[in-house]
């Protein structure tokens, strides 16, 4: 493939981009065209050696959607940091999904245990609108509300290091896609 189609491939790959990310993204591989160039290799030969436009700007997205993650953690930059890694290729929609199916699981059942134990003296309330209140109801109900808000400290802390760990996974996972370990 020439310089031309490799650009516009890389281009037509990169549309999630913004179009200055693009634009300088799309500079280095044109000053590696030139650089080829100048060493006397055709485009071809420079091409091959860059490797799959397609592939290339699937690690790009990875890795920008990594750096998403690292500025600001939000569910959707996750989601998008968790989806770009998946696409480096099959293999990690066992191994980047499956923890993820995971941890999203244990962090939503801790929450809502956690809820579920807050808003516990809602039952004493209705059992007091149905007549059937006793007084060991109230104390038991206010200790679980008691255990629910140290659960859900223990949650807000959980899900922070969860989330920070399965950040650096990505990025192990990212690494590990798109070069091997380096020793």
């Amino acid at each position: 493939m020439n310089k031309e189609q490799f650009i516009k491939q890389l281009n037509d790959a990169l549309t999630r981009l913004s179009l200055e990310e693009r634009q300088d993204i799309l500079q280095d591989y044109e000053e590696y065209f030139a650089i080829g160039m100048e060493q006397g290799k055709t485009d071809q030969e420079i091409s091959a050696s860059l490797g799959n436009p397609k592939q290339i700007s699937k690690e790009l997205l990875a890795t920008y959607h990594l750096g998403q993650v690292e500025q600001s953690t939000s569910a959707g930059n996750i989601m998008r940091a968790v989806w770009a890694v998946i696409g480096l290729g099959f293999f990690n929609l066992v191994i980047v999904l499956g923890p993820f199916i995971a941890l999203v699981g244990v962090v939503i059942a801790g929450w809502a245990s956690a809820l579920a134990f807050i808003l516990s003296p809602l039952g004493v309330v209705v059992n007091l609108a149905i007549g059937s209140f006793q007084l060991f109801d109230l104390f038991f109900a206010l200790a679980l509300c008691g255990i629910g808000i140290f659960i859900a400290m223990g949650m807000f802390a959980a899900t922070s290091a969860l989330t920070k760990g399965f950040i650096r996974y990505l990025k192990f996972n990212a690494s590990l896609v798109k070069g091997g370990l380096k020793k």
